[in-house]
Order: C-alpha cells, then sequence, then structure tokens
C-alpha cells in the first residue's frame, strides 16, 4: 500500500463561488471515513488556528473538501460529497452541503474525467450526496475543454470568470425533512423571533435588530462582540433539536443568519454564522434559505425585506450580495438557482504530515 505522506495524493485545488478547496476522486482517499476525516485533517493542518503545516488557508471558507465519483444514482453524472474541516478543531462534518464549492464540482468532474466534455457547453447533473438532491450545472467547455476565462462576476470575488449556472430542485426539507420543520414561520428562543427554515441549507434567521445590531457591522466587528456571538449560539444549540438535526454542538449546521433591511438595492441584508464564525459572504443554499424566508408573512426577514417581483433576490452580506432566482409556483419555492464562478488554482500531488 502507498504511504500518503510520501507518494502524495492527486489533488486538484479549486476556488468555487466564494470558497476554496480540495477536490479528490473518491477512490483516491480511504473508504473508511474515519481514516479519511484523519487524512483530510493531516492535509489542511487542523486543528491549528493558521493551519500552518497544511494546505487550509486558516478560514472556513477555505478549509474546505470535495470528494467525487461516479455517480451512484440514475439521472445523475456524478456523486459529490462535500466535507468542512474544521480549523481549529479535529472534526470534519458531512453535515451539510456547500453551493459554493458545488460551483467547481462541474469543471472538476470534467478535469477528472468522470464526465466527457462538449464543445461548447457540458451539463453536469450533480448527485449532492449531502442532501440528496440533483443539481444541474453548465459549464464553458469551448472546444470540448473546460474554460476558466470569461465576464462574469460575483461579489467577493476580484475579476471575471466563466459563468457556472447551477439549478436546484426539490430543496425544501433537504436535511430536516420539511421546510420549516416546526410547522410555523416564527419560533421564540430565548426571547427572540426565529425562522427555523431548510431550503438546501437548514438556517435560524433572525432579526439583527433584536441582537442589538444594525445590520451593517462587519465580520470582525460581529467576531469581536463576545455577548452576540454566545447569544447566537445558544439558540442554535436550542434550535438544532427542533429542527430534528439532534444535538449540533459539533455540527456545521444549522446556519445562523441575522437580516435587517437592504442598503444596497438588494432584496434583505444579512450576516451569517458558520456557525460560529462569521460569514465574509454568504453561501449559495443559505442565501436561497432566507430568500424562502422573506416569502414568509409575519417572519423576521419578511419584516425588513423589500421582494423582488422577478423572483431575483439580491441577498446583501459583507462583501457584496449574492443573486438567486426562486421559481414560485402555487405560493411555495418549486425550484431556485444562481449562477456562480469557478478557477482551477492547483493541480498535482499534496503531501499530508506523516
Amino acid at each position: 500500500m502507498s504511504d500518503p505522506a510520501a507518494d502524495g495524493i492527486p489533488c486538484l485545488w479549486m476556488r468555487g463561488g466564494t470558497s476554496k478547496g480540495a477536490y479528490f476522486l473518491k477512490d483516491d482517499l480511504p473508504a473508511d471515513p474515519a481514516a479519511r476525516d484523519g487524512l483530510l485533517l493531516a492535509i489542511m493542518g487542523s486543528p491549528d488556528p493558521r493551519q500552518i503545516d497544511g494546505i487550509g488557508g486558516a478560514d472556513p471558507l477555505c478549509s474546505k473538501v470535495a470528494v467525487l465519483s461516479g455517480s451512484s444514482r440514475a439521472g445523475a453524472d456524478v456523486d459529490y460529497l462535500f466535507l468542512q474541516v474544521f480549523v481549529d478543531q479535529p472534526l470534519v462534518s458531512d453535515a451539510q452541503g456547500c453551493g459554493n464549492i458545488l460551483a467547481a464540482v462541474g469543471p472538476a468532474a470534467i478535469e477528472r474525467g468522470l464526465v466527457a466534455a462538449r464543445d461548447g457547453e457540458t451539463e453536469v447533473r450533480i448527485h449532492m450526496v449531502n442532501t440528496g438532491e440533483v443539481a444541474v450545472a453548465r459549464v464553458a467547455t469551448p472546444g470540448g475543454r473546460v474554460s476558466y476565462r470569461g465576464g462574469a462576476a460575483i461579489d467577493g470575488v476580484p475579476g471575471t470568470a466563466a459563468p457556472v449556472a447551477l439549478m436546484f430542485q426539490g430543496l425544501a426539507g433537504s436535511m430536516c425533512g420539511a421546510m420549516l420543520p416546526t410547522g410555523r414561520a416564527v419560533d421564540v428562543i430565548d426571547g427572540v423571533a426565529c425562522t427555523l427554515i431548510d431550503m438546501g441549507m437548514p438556517c435560524v434567521v433572525m432579526a439583527a435588530a433584536d441582537f442589538g445590531l444594525t445590520g451593517a457591522e462587519g465580520r470582525e466587528e460581529i467576531e469581536a462582540m463576545a455577548a452576540v456571538c454566545a447569544r447566537v449560539e445558544a439558540i442554535r444549540l436550542q434550535a438544532g433539536p427542533m429542527m430534528n438535526l439532534g444535538e449540533v454542538a459539533e455540527k456545521s449546521v444549522p446556519k445562523m443568519v441575522l437580516v435587517s433591511a437592504p442598503a444596497e438595492g438588494g432584496a434583505v441584508r444579512t450576516r451569517s454564522f458558520i456557525p460560529r464564525r462569521v460569514h465574509a459572504s454568504v453561501g449559495v443554499f443559505a442565501a436561497v434559505s432566507v430568500a424562502s424566508a422573506c416569502l414568509l408573512p409575519g417572519s423576521p426577514a419578511a419584516e425588513v425585506a423589500v421582494v423582488p417581483e422577478d423572483g431575483r433576490f439580491r441577498v446583501e452580506h459583507p462583501t457584496g450580495a449574492a443573486e438567486v432566482y426562486l421559481e414560485v409556483r402555487d405560493g411555495q419555492v418549486a425550484g431556485a438557482g444562481t449562477i456562480r464562478t469557478a478557477r482551477k488554482l492547483m493541480d498535482g500531488r499534496v503531501f499530508p504530515r506523516g
């Protein structure tokens, strides 16, 4: 058996949306989940706040992994398992998906030969193993080769790149069994009105004002507010069982989202926790969940949102806004979509510490 520390492991290091991660083929990692997770911790350099002895970026947004393989289900081309590698704890979680890392799955699947490229554009149907849904990605492949160059821009990423269109269906209750796992648009936890919602990402949506915030505070400013962070975490720990997620002390879900009135012409402004650090932007599925919450009368999000007539929600975040499209039928969200970008940063072998 080969020695990963000596021989290395094939790895694509890619930016997907506003995140970065390591993309592996399933067959290149140990089959045993515990052994796999131990290897990934060694690759990323966790647990260490700097991740100095690994390839992680000392930030949850840059300590992510995608595991790819041929599809295990009909109607899909590739399986995608998302793993969040904690930075300063020896934890690897598969308790959620990631829509940003998803943006590079289509290109990575083509790069690794799991999907044959067509001339012009290639559609990749992706089975999101964490939640069971299928996403459809459209990847630019002029001349039968992935192109990362293009004119699409997303907030939180400098410059432009080729657009990756993503469409989702069947997101309601992806992990909680129902869009509103408690059956209510509003629950009160520790005196705070909360919407417990799962439209691709379990989220607890609360008004920033209920924490004495305007919603305009920056990432570092909020993280320095120990009392606010402790209060948010206390609510999260109670919301987990209410959302059918069980004990969530060592899980990365639910995400906690503070909402306020939009300031830059969007639908709603957000500051989200992932789950304890404040997100530099907002996750794709979290944005879909928040946008869906804006349609619930009496909810914290609905109280401050400016709902667009065309279904295109610009969800504001600390570094700009994420645009998601909601397809509404008979008052219910039937589908969602977004435009992301991705880029290949490195293709080679990674060497974990021995």
